[in-house]
């Protein structure tokens, strides 16, 4: 049987954003339409399911690396900024979406906070556990 470790992101990621959108807690505010997902971007995302398509991402992330916390995951979703003739310099992601998010999956129960051996962070419930292996099923 396939798990979340044998299945690519991309894939696993579009059917949890199926999930996702009907949840009634996670939700895109209205500022998200206009903000950039870090400084080193230079427009926001084109695609308007990102923020479902990030909430699945860190879903994922978090079952993978948890316990886990923001700076990390801000780490993991930053790049490269462009500075013109100067060189490039690795930049965060923004952690406000990051945050955000975090705190609608834990609404949902898909994540909670936890303290592991000396390591805060945030891991997925069983409830997460059970939506992502759902989605590793759907075929």
């Amino acid at each position: 049987m396939a798990t979340v470790y044998d299945v690519k992101a991309g894939e696993l990621n579009k059917k949890v954003v199926e999930e996702l959108k009907k949840s009634e807690h996670v939700k895109m505010p209205e500022w998200a339409h206009f903000v950039k997902t870090g400084v080193a971007k230079d427009r926001v995302p084109a695609d308007n399911d990102w923020w479902f398509m990030r909430a699945a991402a860190l879903t994922r992330r978090i079952y993978i690396l948890g316990p886990i916390g923001v700076s990390k995951l801000r780490t993991k979703y930053g790049s490269r900024k462009n500075r013109g003739a100067a060189p490039e310099r690795f930049r965060k992601a923004s952690g406000k979406i990051i945050r955000v998010l975090l705190q609608q999956l834990e609404k949902e129960g898909l994540v909670k906070q936890v303290e592991k051996s000396g390591h805060k962070g945030r891991v997925v419930t069983p409830k997460g556990k059970s939506l992502l292996d759902k989605a590793v099923r759907k075929k």
